[in-house]
């Protein structure tokens, strides 16, 4: 591959191409690719130098201050890091925020280092642009399948289990619920969009046909789904899963509040106990006006109980009597709603198994 500016997005997006990012830190924070590094021509506080200078000076001032403030060891630093970057990625591409000035100069440097890599015509904005069509696109197509089913009942799991499917929570870093958040922080919502625009483009590359997705409110976390497919969804066919109380119960204290447990314990044994308490108890405080004082009250106290059963015996059952109080008095009958609205759009209902065979025999 020559120096010539590529255009592909499509290509570059589906083989999973390299790319390095060389715009500043603070745009690479507010907007990126899942396969981007940043390796930046100029770090936060250059680019703004440059930029007023720019604004007061013109263009050949702001280019010959770039140039001051990025030489010497300065410039060896940042091509002796593109260097490291080709040299672990051979296939790997370049692009700053529109392929204009700052591709031409990365460029212009690798290729006195000896290094002849392409740059992305357009730059970020040019594939975000290009991700965002995308988007739309297989939106105004329809072509998904919505998988509804009460909290706890395995939706994750069935969409992992489907290959043609779209796990928007894994995207969000996020369950969804006031209890979902991860330990680690969710992405920005263009990350989320771009990287949700790239796994349908490659469903969509498998073959025609709909990809099943699990039903979402408005909001996962802090993350927005687009109002278009909302719309959609609201509108699509369904596939409802079943399983009993009990076995909700037990995955939601297995998968919410066990795992975590078992995360805290490694981190300081002695303070595990106190941060599940503080982790449900601020999960039950954003719902509170919703559940209501006497329940919220009644939540709150039984938490204390399952905290103290827990370091004195390892007793999680008052956990379950919490979750099912939960599931039967606050999210089942919101669940129940939801579900009025479509069900003369059920296609199939049934447990995992039964919806996975039924999947697999279309």
């Amino acid at each position: 591959m020559t120096s010539e500016a590529i255009s592909d997005f499509r290509s570059l997006f589906l083989n999973e191409t390299p790319l390095m990012d060389v715009r500043a830190p603070v745009e690479f924070a507010q907007g990126a690719f899942p396969q981007a590094h940043n390796r930046p021509l100029m770090v936060d506080q250059e680019r703004e130098a440059v930029g007023t200078r720019y604004k007061e000076e013109g263009q050949d001032a702001a280019i010959q201050l770039g140039h001051e403030l990025v030489q010497g060891d300065i410039k060896a630093e940042r091509v002796a890091a593109w260097r490291a970057f080709f040299e672990q990625y051979p296939e790997g591409v370049f692009y700053c925020f529109r392929g204009g000035l700052r591709s031409r100069v990365t460029q212009q440097w690798l290729q006195e280092a000896g290094i002849d890599r392409p740059f992305v015509a357009g730059g970020y904005k040019a594939m975000r642009r290009f991700l965002l069509d995308q988007l739309h696109d297989r939106v105004s197509e329809g072509q998904v399948q919505i998988l509804a089913g009460p909290t706890g009942s395995g939706k994750t799991d069935v969409i992992h289990a489907w290959p043609r499917s779209l796990d928007l929570e894994g995207l969000a870093n996020h369950r969804g619920s006031a209890f979902g958040h991860h330990d680690e922080a969710q992405p920005a919502q263009i990350d989320f969009e771009n990287a949700w625009s790239i796994a349908w483009l490659k469903q969509v590359e498998q073959g025609p046909g709909p990809v099943l997705v699990e039903d979402e409110s408005r909001l996962i976390g802090r993350i927005s789904v687009l109002p278009e497919f909302l719309a959609l969804a609201k509108q699509a066919d369904s596939i409802v899963l079943q399983a009993s109380v009990e076995a909700r119960v037990e995955r939601i204290r297995r998968d919410y509040f066990e795992q975590r447990y078992q995360r805290y314990q490694k981190t300081d044994p002695s303070l595990a106990a106190e941060q599940l308490r503080d982790f449900v108890a601020h999960a039950l405080t954003r719902i509170r006006k919703r559940l209501g004082g006497e329940r919220y009250q009644t939540l709150m106290q039984t938490l204390e109980e399952g905290i103290a059963a827990l370091t004195s015996r390892n007793h999680w059952g008052h956990f379950d009597t919490l979750i099912e109080r939960l599931l039967v008095d606050y999210y089942d009958p919101m669940y129940q709603y939801q579900f009025e609205q479509k069900q003369n759009r059920v296609l199939f209902t049934g447990t995992e198994t039964e919806i996975l065979e039924w999947l697999a025999s279309r």
